[in-house]
């Protein structure tokens, strides 16, 4: 029950910020600058450094995870060659 609870406010949380950056991107182009829904979103070069910053985060992230798994594997291989070398 409680993991049905998370994944289905994982999706809303999803698809809520979906139909957030959607309107921004897309429609409010298209709306006066003084209209008060301007004040709901930020500038809009901020739509293009946000999903930038969080797809250099990303690849850093799994860049290092797969840097040390690859770091940790060779340093087991190279332990046991050497254990079978001095066996």
């Amino acid at each position: 029950m409680f993991d049905h609870l998370i994944g289905l406010s994982m999706l809303i949380a999803a698809s809520a910020v979906f139909v957030y950056y959607t309107i921004w991107t897309l429609f409010m182009p298209f709306v006066d600058e003084v209209h008060p829904l301007h004040s709901l979103f930020p500038p809009r070069v901020w739509a293009i450094r946000i999903p930038v910053i969080l797809i250099i985060l990303f690849t850093t992230v799994v860049g290092s995870f797969l840097s040390v798994v690859m770091i940790r594997s060779n340093r087991k291989k190279a332990l046991k060659a050497k254990q079978k070398k001095a066996s």
